[in-house]
């Protein structure tokens, strides 16, 4: 186990470089460093000097890839790729291009991102469950018929009409709790029950869908014929064998999940105005920072790596047949 974990760790160096190389190869596709002092200025009649000095002070200065007029290792090493990349292995993300410590907002805004994403993470996972167990328990019946048909329904609506629709109707109309904000403490309950309502009521479509097919393919195994053939009841076949055995995907695929809660969620943040780290993303690409975009890049990157390894440890613990070499 403990080799294996280590040759994945390493696996997932040349995946983290690449995906810098990635994203800026992308970034600066689109904007050269001049663009992004002029954009960081803010000032529409910049003088070259003020752009030459911004890119001096920020580390802009230097050749992208490759610098042809130093000699050696220099030539790589001496780069804006170069040195605004090799830090992140180390977890320092630096400043950002308007002046503020990434890793401090990064410590800020994670709290928030957590308070939404984990009960939204938790509540949607039972609920689809539970939703699931019910239609496969109801199945071959108008009641599964009509369940299918709303499940798709509801996956097939945008999520921006559930968070238009909820502020509009719980926000606006009936006044109970506030369309957008965020404070600190217990009073952040308040402004966090809309958004995580809505991100549980959005997901209830794909995830009841999905868990179903799960279930549905459980009881066609020859396990159930048996456990019917000795008498148990449907509801005995339904919680003691078929959701116990079901519980191995989803489980891998709930683990997967778990590090992706710290990046947050983009829309939900953006449209209820939390603090997050989805919405310090999209403030980041709209103001054409490319040191946080680089930075929350990285990191979804590790997040979502660290994901799929506890995925592969989590199978050898559910069924014990797996075991990783």
């Amino acid at each position: 186990m403990l080799a294996y974990i280590v040759r994945r760790i390493l696996y997932a160096i040349p995946i983290l470089i690449g995906v810098n190389v990635i994203t800026f190869a992308l970034f600066f596709a689109v904007n050269t460093p001049n663009d992004v002092a002029r954009m960081q200025l803010g000032v529409k009649r910049v003088t070259p000097q003020a752009i030459e000095e911004w890119k001096r002070e920020h580390g802009y200065d230097k050749p992208l890839f490759y610098n042809a007029a130093r000699s050696g290792l220099a030539r790589l090493t001496d780069t804006i790729f170069f040195q605004k990349s090799v830090r992140l292995f180390a977890f320092d993300f630096g400043r950002s291009d308007s002046g503020r410590d990434i890793g401090a907002d990064i410590r800020q805004r994670m709290w928030p991102s957590l308070a939404i994403a984990v009960p939204v993470f938790i509540v949607g996972l039972l609920t689809n469950i539970t939703m699931a167990l019910l239609i496969v328990f109801f199945r071959a019946t108008y009641l599964e018929v009509s369940a299918v048909v709303l499940t798709v329904v509801m996956m097939s609506i945008s999520s921006l009409f559930y968070i238009i629709a909820g502020q509009f109707l719980i926000g606006k109309l009936m006044h109970l709790v506030p369309i957008s904000g965020y404070s600190g403490g217990l009073s952040a309950f308040k402004f966090l029950v809309l958004p995580v309502a809505v991100g549980v009521i959005s997901g209830i479509g794909s995830g009841t869908r999905w868990y179903r097919t799960i279930f549905l393919e459980e009881f066609g195994k020859d396990y159930v014929r048996t456990a019917r053939a000795k008498g148990l009841s449907e509801l005995r076949v339904l919680f003691r064998h078929v959701l116990k055995n079901g519980m191995v995907p989803i489980l891998t695929g709930a683990v997967v999940i778990l590090p992706l809660l710290f990046t947050g969620n983009l829309i939900l943040e953006s449209f209820f105005g939390i603090p997050g780290l989805g919405s310090y993303t999209i403030d980041a690409i709209q103001g054409q920072d490319f040191a946080i975009v680089r930075s929350m890049v990285f990191l979804g990157s590790v997040f979502y790596i660290v994901g799929l390894l506890l995925t592969d440890i989590s199978y050898t613990l559910v069924d014990p047949r797996i075991r990783l070499r």
